[in-house]
């Protein structure tokens, strides 16, 4: 099936799917729909036997700048129900097929966290990592309260979840979000060696070693997203998220305002 958004871009090459962020006038921050398209894309895959790799990128200066806050906010449902970006971190702790994410400009919010599912991360010299839960009055998600300690420690996930504080890809890589950091202007290149790379792998053995990558975190993946979940959408008809979001868009210059709508991320 077709994406819900014309924002998600899927494009088939044999054995590899390619998802492209396409929403670069708004630094590809996330909507609803992309959220509900990219679920769609991933949920499909798990069913697809012919697929070998997914890779992910997105287009123009950023990865992504995160959630798009404006559209989020007013598109939630308030009943508590199911939402597309809890179905999207669903299907990407369950996957189990190789993702390869190509990372540039701003990864803000789940710009970063959904890399911690993904197998590959490539990251261009000046890439700029950020987690901002904090500071708009929210929680981590995607599971990150459970990696991001496991991968980094304590100290530095009290950084960048508790404070906020940036980091880029030479720091990502010393730390094991980021597998490779692919000079200015080389992370296409970067990228096609990686897929060409895995494509001359044996098929049977390269899924076979995924699943056993994977396998016995799952659960435990799960379980942490519920948690951070519920907190979340608790925290999103709180006092402190009004204020914050508020004082987010009110921060802007009106020539940001138009170049960025609803940049910075959950």
């Amino acid at each position: 099936e077709r994406p819900l958004s014309e924002h998600v871009k899927l494009e088939r090459d044999g054995d590899v799917l390619a998802i492209t962020l396409g929403r670069p006038e708004r630094r590809n921050a996330i909507t609803v729909a992309m959220y509900a398209a990219l679920a769609d894309a991933f949920e499909a895959a798990a069913k697809d036997d012919e697929l070998r790799l997914i890779t992910l990128r997105g287009e123009g200066q950023d990865f992504t700048a995160g959630n798009d806050l404006g559209a989020f906010m007013a598109e939630l449902p308030r009943d508590g129900s199911d939402i597309p970006v809890w179905r999207l971190l669903r299907a990407l702790a369950r996957n189990e097929l190789p993702v390869a994410a190509a990372v540039h400009g701003n990864a803000v919010g789940i710009g970063t966290t959904m890399l911690f599912h993904c197998d590959f991360v490539v990251a261009e010299e000046g890439t700029r990592f950020l987690m901002p839960f904090v500071d708009l009055g929210l929680v981590p998600e995607a599971a990150s309260s459970l990696i991001l300690p496991r991968l980094a420690g304590r100290r530095r996930a009290a950084r960048y979840l508790l404070l906020g504080e940036p980091f880029g890809p030479d720091e990502a890589l010393d730390f094991g979000l980021v597998s490779y950091v692919a000079p200015a202007g080389q992370l296409d290149a970067a990228l096609a060696r990686l897929v060409s790379a895995l494509r001359s792998k044996p098929a049977e053995a390269l899924r076979l070693t995924q699943r056993l990558l994977r396998r016995g975190h799952t659960d435990e993946l799960l379980e942490r997203m519920e948690l951070e979940n519920g907190h979340f959408s608790e925290r999103l008809t709180s006092n402190e998220v009004k204020e914050a979001i508020t004082a987010f868009f009110a921060a802007r210059s009106p020539g940001q305002k138009a170049a960025e709508e609803a940049t910075s991320s959950q």
